[in-house]
């Protein structure tokens, strides 16, 4: 997933009712699977699920998928009871070799959700359970017609990052099991059906599409959504899932897909995913992206008609090696696949578009990490956080940044020749398989000890903030950037400032550059670069902020279109927060809010709510 931001603490005081539970320290040779996840009911460790077939419905009046899921499970330790997680399902029977089982749902806890118990034997092999989902599952966003770019059908989507797939599967929903999958999904005629699983290009007339994905993943790789969509292939194995409003555009924008997922099989290793797709989601969805294995699924948002936010495209790609094949085990360990992803996402764009390009998006990552540190406590700012008794969604946003400059540090102390062939062996030997900070320290020791002796690794994986040895990437347009913002904030004219041939990433680093400044200062600037009107969001979204610190007026309409037509909870966030610091804006955000929240994904909701002082219990 792409840099998104973070949900705000939950109250979870009921988690220290369960038994404690955390990750030990274990050796390379055991791997972590064993280990049981502080985020997870199950027990993998007992019984483990190896297989799932899904039969579901799709039903958008009801705003609910039903049907069953069938589990196949590997019992060798001849336990007693299988233990899935759920959220909010209502499981209706429990089968076992057609014969239906007593099974106990236990009572629901605030973030976790609930247990589901079922007994078993060292004989069974298959569980079937009949359930329905119900209309809040987090997980699930059913959009109404005039939420979508077509205004005629309506959309679902699923998010199941980080510990949401339970709500719409009964499963062990710990990034430390992985399983394959088939699925049959129902939906309307006129929609189209896609999971991260192999696809149909095309709709038919039943409206019945089966999926297979024949490579083990994690629960929170699970994801499907229906609409009204069209495909227009890359080449022979990718291409670009839209409405069809928007399916041209989407073709034109990601076209160096194929030259992406070369370079980065270049990098470290084949692709071992077969197809690499992406899919256009509706503007509600509230991230970046979302890595899901086959198909990505993308915001609109990174539409900018130009190639300039294709970075995203380079990040979610990454995700297929950092991630999707080497899997954080539990959510302590997430920055594993953030960090990692994160790195490989600048080798990819530097290797496509030049070093000066990835230097530039080095240093906007600097500019965001260094923001965000001065917001945290320092417990958090470890990239190594135990986050046993919290949401794993408040993991905080420093783990992509922090983590890509800790291996920007080691690729430095190595040498990239010598770097590259670690992290290229690293992704073959523990392909398909999960890691934890313990494992990696102890490979990393094994395989570079006099790097590990040169770079206080423990105090990057560890310690708080930023080590004094941290990379420094240099850009010398941002330079001349930075030389414009400053002559500009001191006085200078508007109309000295030489930005005709800016990349958008220098119009982000010239805005975020700029000091606060007078009204009339914002205005002129606008009146020359029209920053109000910009049709690239990552533009529009610094300007705004920074429209918010100077209570520059003239943004504040584009601050509600902005804030009405988008639900991607990076920009979201940040706008909500500078709004909220003042009764007069707070009272503006609660206006738009009570109009747009019902637009927004559960998760940009659950954010938003606690930021302008809606009740949870809403």
């Amino acid at each position: 997933m792409k840099r998104a931001a973070l949900l705000l603490a939950l109250s979870i005081l009921a988690l220290a009712c369960r038994d404690e539970q955390t990750v030990p320290v274990v050796e390379e040779q055991e791997q972590s699977a064993a280990a049981r996840d502080p985020h997870s009911f199950s027990r993998p460790d007992e019984v483990r699920v190896e297989h799932i077939v899904l039969d579901l419905g799709v039903d958008f009046a009801k705003k609910q998928l039903a049907g069953t899921a069938t589990l196949r499970v590997r019992n060798e330790t001849n336990a007693k009871t299988l233990v899935l997680d759920t959220n909010g399902l209502a499981i209706r029977r429990v089968t076992i070799n057609n014969a239906p089982v007593q099974f106990k749902l236990d009572a629901a806890h605030p973030i976790l959700g609930s247990a589901l118990e079922i007994p078993v034997d060292a004989n069974t092999q298959n569980v079937t359970i009949e359930y329905a989902t119900s209309p809040t599952a987090r997980a699930l966003q059913w959009l109404e017609p005039a939420m979508t770019a077509g205004k005629k059908h309506p959309f679902l989507l699923s998010q199941s990052q980080a510990i949401l797939a339970r709500s719409w599967v009964p499963c062990q929903d710990t990034p430390g099991v992985r399983f394959t999958y088939d699925a049959t999904i129902r939906v309307p005629k006129e929609l189209l059906a896609v999971m991260s699983a192999e696809n149909p290009q095309a709709r038919n007339e039943e409206g019945v599409y089966r999926f297979s994905m024949k490579q083990p993943i994690p629960s929170y790789l699970l994801a499907i959504a229906a609409g009204d969509l069209e495909f227009r292939p890359f080449d022979t194995r990718s291409g670009v899932y839209a409405e069809p409003q928007v399916i041209e555009r989407a073709a034109a924008e990601f076209s160096d897909t194929p030259k992406m997922m070369q370079a980065a099989e270049e990098l470290y290793g084949p692709y071992r995913w077969d197809r690499y797709d992406l899919l256009v989601l509706p503007p509600s969805f509230p991230y970046g992206g979302m890595e899901n294995p086959r198909l990505t699924f993308l915001t609109p948002t990174v539409l900018a008609g130009d190639k300039s936010l294709v970075s995203l495209i380079a990040h979610e790609l990454a995700h297929s090696w950092s991630g999707n094949l080497v899997t954080n085990a539990t959510w302590n360990d997430f920055w594993l696949n953030e960090g990692f992803t994160t790195y490989f996402e600048h080798r990819i764009t530097e290797k496509l578009y030049g070093r000066e390009y990835s230097e530039m998006l080095w240093l906007l990552g600097m500019t965001e990490v260094k923001e965000e540190l001065a917001t945290l406590p320092a417990a958090d700012q470890a990239l190594a956080v135990d986050f046993s008794k919290r949401d794993p969604d408040e993991v905080p946003g420093i783990v992509y940044e922090k983590g890509a400059l800790f291996l920007r540090l080691l690729e430095e102390t190595a040498g990239r020749e010598r770097w590259d062939q670690f992290l290229r062996a690293y992704f073959d030997k523990f392909a398909f398989e999960p890691m934890t900070n313990a494992i990696f320290e102890n490979h990393l020791k094994t395989a570079l000890p006099d790097v590990v002796q040169k770079v206080d690794i423990n105090q990057w994986i560890h310690g708080p903030g930023l080590p004094a040895n941290v990379p420094q990437p240099k850009s010398e347009a941002f330079t001349r950037v930075e030389q414009q913002a400053k002559a500009f904030a001191d006085g200078g004219s508007v109309d000295a400032i030489q930005a005709e041939k800016w990349s958008s990433h220098e119009r982000v680093h010239f805005i975020q550059s700029l000091p606060a400044l007078p009204v009339e200062k914002m205005a002129a600037l606008d009146g020359r670069f029209h920053f109000t009107d910009s049709g690239n969001n990552e533009v529009l979204s610094a300007w705004l902020e920074k429209s918010l610190d100077a209570r520059y007026q003239g943004a504040y309409p584009a601050i509600e279109r902005f804030l009405t037509t988008q639900g991607r909870r990076k920009f979201l966030k940040p706008l909500y927060e500078k709004l909220a610091k003042n009764p007069e804006d707070l009272a503006f955000a609660r206006r738009i809010y009570e109009k747009a929240r019902p637009t927004y994904h559960p998760v940009s909701q659950a954010t938003i709510d606690e930021i302008v002082g809606v009740p949870q219990s809403r």
